[in-house]
């Protein structure tokens, strides 16, 4: 990786961007690899974000830091655009084609397979077989018109487009039902389309991935669009671990000649005559002739980056509606032998939900929302040593656990057995880990006692790790439906920020949280899309003047 120092800089870039993460990774490369000269900047010492991997707990085992699971990478524009290239400069995925997640409790196991007929077949009511297929099925009727808004800016003229569309192909009563889908919880929506808890228990648990709970409006839209996605996409793991995903984006954007200036904090955000021309960054001043992207939280971006004078009334929005998500942890375990399933079939299922639907989920997120530790938390048991053996030496195992129903600032515990005063001390963090392998101890026995080694990421160090990470919550904030979709980030302005030149990217904008980078390559395009016209328009007008 060749990394740019602040001395050997170029003194100007049509564009630099601040931040890393996989939406500054895909902005960059994307600008680059249509000539654009760019700089990419990071606080830290190698880009990928929330995007790593290594030997967390003992030599030989390999975990993901923090993310881990690329369905919506590979499902989105930014793999289209760059996939062909990742992919020749190192980029391997693994992946099933069998059973794809699964949740467990003490109402049972439900598995899901990539095959949406199987997953189909082996519900238990046949009205319920039915009505997944016709869930799948209105997704198939949705998809241009959900995916589109997830894919695109978000503007008067997008959104015209798309109703226009949508009205085509849905008509009155379609597009009714769409919209009535939107405004539901998840709860609402599988109370409403089966009978059974089935298809509650195994998709439900999956809202938590986008930021929602069970209860939050846009659950009846985000719980089938999770449900074709794996079945889609099912759900790749890089081989050999994150860090290689970012090792071939290092050597892409070293290939497209992006300029790294890492391990420093971008100072400020220099705005001349109202429009942002450069990023101050140890001290000197990286010029952008074009466009200043942002990949860093409001906070960062309206209280720290610009000058008070340039935060018009979209920034001033953005900052005062924004509020965090719920906290999360990450637990890696290096495990002597791979987990022992009560339910063997749970032993090739990468990803694995403790917890029983919108019930259980829907208690620990309300615990959570008012400061307590959760009781019974909902477990999320990364397995990806079944789809990638080299984690870990052979016959043992990794397990990569996350927990997103939980406090930053914890007030007490819902079981009244951890004393919480002093917040995430390592003594409640132990308690914690302790509280979630037993949780887990029901499903798998034993778990405990196989355990070598544990690395724990608490909510602080989340925030530590990644100061996109406000009060521990990984997702950008909230995303319930007043911050989502056109409220996002709060300003109703989209991207822009109310600065000529200045675009806000990352979680804390549309189309929100998750590693898809559908932020960096939605402004990315934008601007090219731009850059492409300003030339036929200067053609046009050559063309003009010879005739």
């Amino acid at each position: 990786m060749t990394v740019t120092a602040i001395g050997d800089r170029r003194a100007e870039y049509d564009a630099v961007v601040i931040g890393a993460g996989i939406n500054g990774m895909v902005a960059a490369a994307e600008l680059a690899g249509a000539g654009r000269s760019v700089a990419l900047v990071d606080e830290h010492d190698a880009i990928g974000g929330f995007i790593a991997s290594g030997e967390l707990t003992l030599p030989g085992y390999t975990h993901d830091a923090f993310s881990s699971w690329h369905p919506l990478f590979v499902g989105g524009g930014g793999y289209a655009e760059l996939g062909a290239d990742l992919h020749r400069h190192g980029l391997e995925y693994r992946n099933t084609d069998g059973a794809v997640t699964a949740a467990v409790s003490e109402r049972g196991t439900v598995l899901a397979w990539r095959d949406p007929d199987a997953t189909a077949d082996a519900l238990e009511r046949p009205e319920d077989r039915d009505a997944y297929r016709a869930m799948l099925a209105r997704m198939d009727a949705w998809g241009p018109t959900v995916f589109g808004a997830l894919g695109t800016e978000l503007g008067m003229r997008e959104l015209a487009g798309l109703a226009g569309a949508a009205w085509r192909r849905l008509r009155g009563d379609g597009l009714r039902e769409l919209a009535r889908a939107g405004a539901q919880s998840g709860r609402a929506f599988t109370r409403e389309h089966f009978t059974g808890g089935e298809v509650d228990q195994l998709w439900t648990p999956w809202l938590l991935h986008a930021g929602l709970g069970p209860d939050h409006a846009s659950g009846g839209i985000m719980l089938p669009v999770m449900a074709a996605s794996l079945h889609g996409f099912g759900l790749p793991v890089v081989a050999g671990g994150a860090a290689h995903f970012v090792r071939a984006f290092e050597r892409l954007l070293a290939e497209r000649d992006v300029d790294l200036v890492l391990g420093r904090r971008a100072e400020a955000i220099t705005v001349t005559g109202g429009r942002a021309d450069g990023v101050v960054v140890g001290g000197r001043t990286l010029r952008a002739r074009e466009a200043v992207l942002a990949s860093t939280s409001s906070r960062a971006l309206y209280q720290e980056l610009l000058p008070a004078s340039a935060v018009g009334e979209a920034g001033a929005a953005a900052l005062a509606r924004y509020r965090p998500g719920r906290a999360a942890m990450q637990i890696h375990l290096a495990l002597d032998s791979p987990p022992a399933w009560t339910d063997h079939r749970l032993d090739d299922v990468p990803l694995v939900h403790v917890g029983n639907g919108a019930d259980s989920t829907g208690i620990a997120c309300a615990q959570a929302e008012a400061g307590l530790l959760p009781a019974a938390p909902t477990v999320v048991v990364g397995q990806q040593c079944v789809l990638d053996p080299t984690r870990a030496p052979q016959g043992h195992a990794t397990l990569w656990l996350q927990l997103q129903e939980l406090p930053f600032r914890p007030r007490g515990d819902a079981a009244g057995r951890i004393d919480t005063r002093g917040g995430w001390t390592p003594r409640v963090v132990d308690a914690y880990v302790a509280r979630v392998l037993g949780r887990l101890d029901e499903h798998a026995p034993g778990i405990a006692a196989k355990v070598l080694e544990t690395t724990v990421y608490s909510p602080p160090d989340l925030t530590a790790a990644n100061p996109n990470a406000v009060d521990g919550d990984p997702y950008g904030g909230a995303v319930e439906l007043d911050q989502n979709l056109v409220w996002r980030p709060g300003s109703g302005t989209g991207h822009r920020t109310g600065v000529d030149g200045l675009f806000h990217i990352g979680a804390f904008t549309h189309p929100g949280p998750g590693l898809g980078g559908g932020s960096g390559h939605i402004v990315a395009q934008h601007l090219l899309r731009g850059t492409r016209a300003e030339r036929w328009r200067e053609r046009a007008a050559a063309l003009r003047r010879r005739g």
